[in-house]
């Protein structure tokens, strides 16, 4: 997982990762389009699975984010992800100046209006899609992509509470997990929740795909694996200040830490964040192992839930080749012992 870098180092460094060991790039959406690193990488190393994770959706019509995707899959040869999420309220609304409520409903009439605008593409269908918050009708041959030779790209949605998992269940091809996770939160929320939303709209859960990030803890003495550790802890820290996901913390019997977490944040008292997150806490969100144990500490966490793991914390150590290359070899291992 990377942040997407100026579009002149996006290809260089998605070569990189690639020969590091990485099957795939996952490219999250901050002050630069994850489409446009996607594309740089793509160029940079053919073959190298890509997918937005995730791009933001409602500041961009359904159309422009269809016809992005549709040439990313063409350019991959399929090997493209459409990841999309809400974002928060402020960012969609006072950023983006985007509508953003109702969230839910929004994204899942956004997923079907894209599937409508790919059977479009194909020629398959005339675009007549008419939503509570969308309504697509015009699409001149002239204005069409045409057809690819590929299938359509998959769509993704980022999903933490129990309503968008069970959402994403029904319409979407895969769920991006947040990073803020547990095995507790996997295994009662996530797995049951997206299996409850596929078989109520009649599919089978498991043509649906989780990926899941994980934030790793790794090193072969403490002083190495330490600094790794508060890195993890800051971001437990920061993603766990949200409301909206006090309830992973509640599952672990730690029901204040969320609202002392807001409460540190409002304050601007990062160190007071961290202080927040105690060990035996973070023990829950982190995969600490050697480096050579961290491949099958990875499959023995995720190994039977997810089907990609993503590594939150490959992104710094693009800034050293020797680091990267022991996180290659820990993907290479991963993937041997999975087949794939």
């Amino acid at each position: 997982m990377t942040t997407p870098l100026p579009v002149h180092d996006m290809a260089g460094a998605a070569a990189t990762i690639r020969a590091a060991g990485f099957s795939g790039l996952v490219l999250t959406e901050t002050g630069r389009s994850a489409f446009i690193a996607a594309t740089a990488s793509a160029l940079g190393a053919p073959g190298l699975h890509l997918a937005t994770g995730v791009a933001v959706a409602f500041s961009r019509s359904p159309m422009v984010t269809a016809g992005a995707a549709w040439e990313l899959a063409e350019a991959t040869g399929g090997n493209f992800r459409l990841g999309i999420g809400t974002q928060v309220r402020a960012h969609v609304t006072r950023r983006y100046g985007a509508e953003f409520d109702p969230p839910g409903p929004r994204l899942r009439e956004y997923v079907a209006a894209l599937r409508a605008i790919f059977a479009a593409f194909r020629g398959e269908q005339r675009l007549a899609f008419e939503g509570d918050y969308w309504s697509l009708d015009l699409l001149p041959r002239a204005w069409s992509p045409g057809p690819i030779d590929v299938g359509d790209p998959p769509i993704d949605v980022a999903a933490v509470n129990p309503w968008m998992l069970r959402m994403a269940g029904a319409v979407a091809d895969g769920v991006h997990v947040h990073p803020l996770n547990t095995p507790a939160y996997l295994e009662a929320t996530v797995v049951p929740e997206v299996a409850a939303g596929a078989r109520a709209a009649g599919r089978d859960p498991g043509e649906l795909q989780l990926i899941v990030p994980c934030f790793t803890v790794v090193g072969d003495s403490e002083e190495e694996r330490q600094p790794w550790r508060e890195l993890a802890r800051m971001q437990v820290g920061f993603y766990g200040s949200t409301p909206n996901y006090g309830f992973i913390f509640e599952q672990l019997g730690a029901a204040g830490v969320g609202g002392a977490l807001r409460d540190h944040q409002r304050s601007g008292d990062m160190a007071a964040m961290a202080a927040a997150v105690p060990d035996e806490l973070l023990a829950h969100f982190v995969v600490e192992a050697s480096w050579d144990d961290m491949a099958g500490a990875l499959v023995q966490r995720y190994g039977a839930v997810a089907d990609r793991v993503v590594l939150y914390f490959a992104n710094p150590a693009l800034a050293d080749a020797a680091t990267l290359a022991r996180f290659g070899e820990v993907a290479r291992r991963a993937e041997a012992a999975t087949g794939g």
